[in-house]
């Protein structure tokens, strides 16, 4: 399984399916895995946050989570098969291990949100064993409050949804002290599970345009979006002056 590194962040370049895979073995592999969905976005704060760059070259996956990593691609030797969704990922990952002893812990978004998530992944996946839950509004003493429920319930699977780069940050530094064998960042993803961010309809998911949906949806977010053409514009300068061989 080849590695294809843009802009300096590593990305494994699997299929969707082999994400999957991947993650399965993980959850039945020994010692602990680190699972991170960048995107361009991502990638460009990496470049500006030298502690978030060295995070995301230690984990065990990276997911080329948008359609721009997929394109930036094409300028390496490794091009990138497909963008690999985190948020369908992890939905095939629980269709995989429904009605198994593997366990999963939501930890993120706006209070209940994860409550909700939860719920509504019950509904979807019958026999999903999803065996707690933490917003992602705490404090030092809550966030000690939060650790040890996650050690007390041991979930395979713990899924931190706090934003990034705090979330790639937060499992770096806890993941040792964690009774967890994968932890995954997913940004957003409770909210899109339970219906709190809608997910951007069918033509634009397979067209790699879900980015577009959510700026008509959401204006507010332009100066965020802005951030794509910068990401090629970069891959491209970088490509020209020869700082891109892999």
């Amino acid at each position: 399984m080849s590695i294809c590194k843009i802009l300096g962040v590593p990305f494994n370049n699997v299929s969707p399916s082999e994400a999957v895979d991947k993650i399965i073995n993980m959850l039945n592999s020994k010692g602990k895995s680190m699972v991170f969905t960048p995107n361009p976005e991502m990638v460009m704060r990496a470049r500006q946050d030298k502690e978030f760059m060295e995070i995301l070259n230690s984990s065990t996956m990276n997911i080329p989570d948008g359609i721009g990593i997929v394109y930036a691609s094409r300028f390496t030797k490794d091009p990138i098969k497909e963008r690999v969704a985190g948020y369908d990922t992890l939905l095939s990952v629980f269709d995989s291990i429904k009605d198994t002893d593997k366990t999963v812990y939501f930890f993120g978004a706006a209070p209940g949100i994860a409550q909700r998530a939860k719920a509504a992944i019950e509904e979807r996946f019958p026999g999903i064993k999803i065996v707690g839950c933490a917003d992602g509004y705490f404090d030092s003493e809550k966030e000690k409050t939060i650790i040890a429920d996650i050690n007390e319930k041991k979930p395979s699977l713990l899924l931190v949804g706090i934003g990034f780069p705090k979330q790639e940050k937060w499992i770096y530094k806890n993941i040792k002290d964690l009774n967890i064998k994968t932890a995954v960042g997913v940004g957003g993803c409770f909210d899109g599970w339970c219906g709190n961010v809608p997910r951007a309809p069918k033509f634009f998911v397979d067209h790699g345009l879900e980015w577009f949906y959510r700026l008509i949806k959401q204006p507010y977010r332009i100066g965020r979006m802005m951030q794509l053409p910068l990401f090629m514009l970069t891959v491209i300068g970088n490509k020209l002056t020869g700082g891109m061989k892999r």
